[in-house]
């Protein structure tokens, strides 16, 4: 044992020899800086041969399977500082006995050594590896200081180069620009040449431009003045003819003048005498009717007087038959006075009821005549007065118009007020009747009763709005009736049309109609939706043409444009209202009153709008007609009720 440990000691002394050649070889190798890499670990592994070469033992072969790898050559010191503090924890023996102690030791002394050895080698690698990075790091920096500098060198040189070929090109330049000034003073000189020839051409040019300009100045000159000649004896016809037509103008002016003096005073002339002539007959009717009030009071008291008379001769003949009586001495004398059946007069006409009276057959003339008397040889006659005369009508319709508007201004307030509501209500009620809208008498008494602003009735508020704004609509129609002098255009027709339906926005924004309704009131054929803005204006032009005039009836222009313009079908809602009041309009502005078409007449009125414009100017006048009529027959008997008041 002893000799065994001898020997251990004995090899791990040699170890450490190596770890100095092998030391002294890297910092030479180090200090060469010349070497190579591959070189320096040839040194490396020649240097750890002998060491692995002495350490043949069990325990060198154990150090050697844990020789580190070269990777690892970084934490190589901090794995080689832990097995010292390690081996002598491990090395420690337990002493079981006094006859172990010895081998104990030695196996502790030789792992010591092992781990010495171990220690060494690890140290003396991590010692060859940061050899080998400082060498490689000196050898980077090298390696950089020289690319550096060789870029340096390479830039210098690019550099000279640069300026080698700007200063050739520039010398390029300088040498074209030369040449450029050559050719530019060459051509400089050639253009001096041709703009010396061209300014010889150009005075020649000149002179005989201005040869020819003079020539021509001259004709032009004369044919000047020739055309002013010629211009100053036309502007002399124009002038003369213009006067000729300004004079004629103002003849044919002054002849319309004329005329329409003449005929203003010829119809000043006829209304004069119109007016003459209704107040000579007013007169003449008053006369009549103060001469037949005058020969009835002298009938009445002569009529009178008779029956005076008649009474004393009966008092008489009643006495005169008593004084007979009483002068016979007859028995009678004694009794009352005693009548004679003759004597009696007729009482017949003072009769109630009964058999009709003879003075019931004169109960509706002005005077009764007296009972017949009993005298025979006095017989009663009638009075022969004047009938009344009668009161002469119009025969045009303007002229009837004019005398209904006269008579009606005359009459009172209330009256006129209460004319004017019923006509109202029967023209919206006529009117909506033709479009299949029938309104009762209290609808149309709330609807247009202006001191109603809410309608007590909720369900009546629509049927109450429309009526309103069909009455807001006869006004229109009524006020844009007397602007006589405004022209009749389109615009009063959508005027209307808007105050019918004011949901249709404004003139600008009402359309017409876009299709042809699948569910009609009326049966004509209409207008297709594309030709109906033409349509109308086309009508419209008509109407302000010289053609309504050259018709000379107001009747006939109304009933043609109700005509036209319903086969046109202008709006969505209400073309036959809208249509039938703006005709109206065109009446009233001819002074007369306005269609109000009846409903009795609805069918007649669709079937005339089929085909026949005749029957629907009929119809026209025959409903102007029956209108003055019934005004007529309103006023008359106003007039038969105060007359018997009075």
């Amino acid at each position: 044992m002893a000799a065994q440990v001898k020997k251990k000691k004995a090899a791990g002394a040699k170890l450490p020899k190596p770890k100095a050649g092998a030391a002294g070889k890297v910092a030479a190798k180090a200090n060469s800086g010349s070497a190579g890499k591959g070189q320096a670990n040839k040194a490396g592994k020649s240097s750890t041969k002998p060491s692995s070469v002495k350490s043949s033992s069990r325990s060198s072969e154990g150090s050697a399977k844990t020789k580190p790898s070269p990777k690892s050559a970084k934490g190589a010191k901090s794995k080689s500082i832990a097995p010292k503090s390690a081996a002598p924890k491990s090395a420690a023996p337990k002493t079981t006995g006094k006859s172990v102690a010895p081998k104990s030791s030695a196996a502790s002394q030789r792992e010591k050594e092992l781990a010495r050895v171990r220690a060494q080698k690890d140290k003396l690698k991590a010692q060859q590896e940061k050899d080998k990075l400082k060498v490689q790091q000196e050898k980077e920096k090298e390696k950089a200081r020289l690319a550096q500098e060789k870029e340096k060198a390479r830039l210098s040189a690019q550099r000279d180069k640069d300026k080698l070929k700007a200063q050739r090109e520039q010398e390029k330049l300088d040498a074209q620009r030369e040449k450029e000034e050559k050719k530019l003073e060459i051509q400089r000189a050639k253009d001096e040449v041709i703009a010396q020839k061209a300014e010889q051409k150009r005075l020649q040019a000149e002179e005989k431009a201005n040869a020819i300009a003079n020539a021509k100045a001259a004709r032009e000159a004369e044919k000047v003045a020739a055309q002013r000649d010629k211009d100053a004896e036309k502007e002399r016809l124009r002038l003369e003819r213009l006067a000729d037509k300004e004079r004629a103008k103002l003849e044919r002016e002054a002849e319309k003048e004329r005329q329409r003096l003449e005929r203003i005073a010829e119809k000043e002339r006829i209304k004069r005498e119109r007016d003459l002539e209704r107040e000579r007959q007013r007169q003449e009717r008053e006369a009549a009717r103060e001469a037949y009030r005058k020969a009835k009071e002298g009938e009445q008291l002569r009529l009178r007087a008779e029956r005076e008379a008649a009474k004393k001769a009966l008092e008489g003949r009643i006495a005169r038959q008593s004084s007979r009586m009483r002068a016979a001495g007859s028995r009678l004398a004694t009794t009352a006075r005693v009548y004679s059946p003759s004597s009696i007069p007729d009482q017949s006409g003072t009769r109630v009821g009964g058999v009709t009276s003879h003075a019931s057959k004169f109960a509706n003339l002005r005077s009764v005549p007296p009972p017949p008397m009993e005298d025979p040889a006095r017989e009663y006659r009638l009075p022969t007065l004047p009938p009344p005369p009668p009161e002469s009508k119009p025969k045009t319709l303007e002229e009837r118009y004019e005398v209904l508007l006269e008579r009606l201004g005359k009459t009172d307030e209330e009256f006129r007020r209460e004319y004017d509501q019923n006509y109202l209500m029967s023209w919206i009620y006529h009117d909506s009747a033709l479009e299949g809208v029938v309104y009762t008498y209290d609808e149309l008494r709330t609807g247009i009763n202006p001191e109603l602003t809410v309608v007590p009735d909720s369900s009546l508020q629509s049927v109450c709005d429309g009526i309103r704004r069909h009455k807001a609509a006869i006004d229109m129609v009524r006020e844009l009736g007397e602007k006589k002098r405004q022209p009749v255009t389109l615009d009063m027709l959508k005027s209307i049309y808007i105050t019918l339906h004011p949901e249709e926005g404004d003139l600008k924004t009402v359309k017409y109609r876009r299709e042809i309704p699948q569910h009609r009131l009326y049966f004509h054929e209409y207008e297709a939706p594309d030709k109906i803005a033409p349509r109308v204006r086309q009508i419209f032009d008509w109407l302000n043409g010289p053609e309504p005039k050259k018709m000379k009836s107001a009747v006939k222009v109304a009933a043609k444009l109700h005509f036209d313009l319903l086969r046109v079908f202008p709006f969505e809602k209400d073309s036959g209202k809208a249509t039938r009041l703006f005709v109206n309009l065109v009446l009233l502005r001819s002074d007369l009153p306005p269609a109000i078409i009846h409903l009795t007449e609805r069918q007649r009125y669709y079937e005339a709008l089929k085909s026949s414009l005749q029957t629907l100017t009929d119809m026209v006048q025959e409903s102007m007609d029956n209108a003055l009529l019934s005004v007529e027959k309103i006023l008359d008997e106003r007039d038969t009720r105060t007359r018997a008041l009075v």
